[in-house]
């Protein structure tokens, strides 16, 4: 079987077209994706939504273009079934049945806006098909553009999950981060990420967490910076583990850079020059905040190339 499936996030809208093949591992038969496509638009659908409530014009035409590319992969791959999935920005614009009915027209499907707790259970199942179980709980934490989704599980399944409006769009528009960002813009960042952080641990018990797998542009970029990439390396990046420490420090230096320096880093993605202060102040902060609430158990994060995108795929076999 050959499934397609999008995401459509705050910052960027994605495509995964592969194709279901059966593997003995051990001996037992599993279902894995083979990749055919994998294609990636920084489109900043959430442009001024956390201020204005309503998608922008020019984001949706942006979003629209990149769709329509889709659309014509789709029918040259012969994809047999297509799954959209909407998330943040799309929740919270009151104009939202516009980008419905756009999306409905280029694709001939209807996009799903789906609720925060189903985002997170398809980032957690896309994650963990990548990079395994380790002993005991794992929190999987998907840092978007406007929020950010943390889930607790194992292999038996989801236990917890919790959707939170923090993101590394959202933050920047709202905190007005500059590049270099100021010591006072990081510290209203990390007191927004503090917040959200309690709210989530009202329904995640993220003490409980033994083992953290982080996914999400954010993560991997600070993953390239962390491991001196001279370009993006998926397979370079894809489930190495890195310490709280290195994650600070790394995060530091992102924050501290200015324009010309991010865009000048082989591995910076040109859409996410702007909002990789805040996204990786975010991550940090995360990292920084379960180490305490574990007492130190949790003293490293593991990096996964695969998240919700492959999710949405797995859910269509």
């Amino acid at each position: 079987m050959r499934v397609g499936a999008i995401d459509c996030g705050t910052n960027s809208i994605r495509l995964l077209i592969a194709d279901s093949i059966t593997e003995v591992v051990d001996g037992v038969e599993k279902t894995v994706l083979k990749d055919v496509v994998r294609e990636m638009r920084i489109v900043r659908l959430g442009q001024g939504v956390d201020a204005t409530g309503w998608l922008a014009q020019e984001a949706l035409d942006r979003t629209f273009a990149a769709a329509r590319e889709y659309a014509q992969l789709l029918k040259e791959h012969g994809a047999d079934s297509v799954r959209f999935v909407a998330t943040s920005a799309t929740r919270d614009a009151g104009n939202r049945q516009v980008f419905v009915d756009g999306i409905r027209e280029i694709l001939g499907i209807e996009p799903e806006v789906i609720s925060g707790d189903e985002e997170a259970a398809l980032s957690f199942a896309g994650a963990v098909r990548a990079v395994g179980y380790g002993d005991g709980d794992t929190l999987v934490f998907d840092l978007g553009g406007g929020s950010t989704e943390f889930v607790l599980g194992d292999e038996s399944g989801v236990k917890a999950s919790r959707s939170v409006n923090i993101g590394c769009v959202r933050l920047t528009e709202r905190h007005m981060l500059s590049a270099p960002a100021t010591e006072s813009q990081i510290a209203r960042v990390e007191a927004d990420t503090d917040e959200a952080l309690e709210v989530a641990r009202k329904t995640v018990p993220l003490q409980n967490a033994r083992r953290v797998v982080a996914v999400a542009g954010t993560a991997t970029t600070v993953a390239a910076a962390a491991l001196g990439l001279d370009r993006y390396d998926s397979e370079a990046i894809n489930a190495q583990s890195f310490s709280v420490e290195t994650v600070q420090k790394t995060a530091r230096w992102l924050a501290s850079l200015n324009r010309t320096e991010r865009e000048e880093l082989g591995y910076m993605h040109p859409g996410r020059v702007d909002v990789i202060g805040a996204g990786a102040t975010i991550y940090a902060r995360i990292l920084t905040r379960l180490n305490e609430m574990t007492d130190g158990a949790v003293d490293s994060v593991t990096v996964s190339e695969h998240d919700i995108l492959d999710g949405i795929a797995l859910s269509q076999l």
